[in-house]
């Protein structure tokens, strides 16, 4: 088997698949984007800030793509995370795992995203919106920020 490919990327800028074919002979090719969700325990938010002790992260993703390349027989795996305020909608990961079977490549792209929510020290705080009622009796609409708590 040829070298695998492994692309580990933290970046505050807008995640997208990238526009480059696959290069490598592959059966299968999954890409994920993990979009962030319009609410949180049950709440609206605006979005989630994501902060992360960078270095580490940097080290526990390469160290997981580099396991689901043994484990899963995998030709290429892509990795993007994206740190900062992302909106309600916008994509905060991506991933793109490549192996010559299908089954391979999806159950390596659910362990990934289970081993990267699992060990890797990036952190998400929620920026919740509040009902409030206004002078008026119209309900408008307050920003909060709540501390820092582990992706789940």
């Amino acid at each position: 088997m040829a070298n695998p490919v492994c692309e580990i990327l933290l970046t505050e800028g807008q995640l997208a698949a990238p526009s480059d074919d696959v290069d490598v002979v592959a059966g299968a090719v999954v890409d994920f984007l993990g979009i962030v969700r319009g609410s949180e325990e049950g709440r609206e938010i605006d979005g989630i800030e994501y902060e992360a002790h960078r270095e580490m992260a940097e080290h526990q993703l390469r160290g997981i793509a580099q396991q689901a390349i043994e484990k899963f027989a995998l030709q290429l795996i892509v990795l993007h995370h994206r740190l900062g305020f992302i909106a309600a909608g916008e994509a905060s990961l991506f991933m793109r795992v490549a192996s010559r079977h299908r089954a391979e490549a999806f159950r390596a792209s659910q362990w990934v995203v289970d081993e990267l929510k699992r060990k890797v020290p990036i952190w998400k705080r929620p920026k919740f919106k509040i009902d409030k009622e206004g002078a008026t009796g119209r309900k408008r609409h307050r920003e909060i920020e709540t501390d820092l708590i582990p992706r789940v």
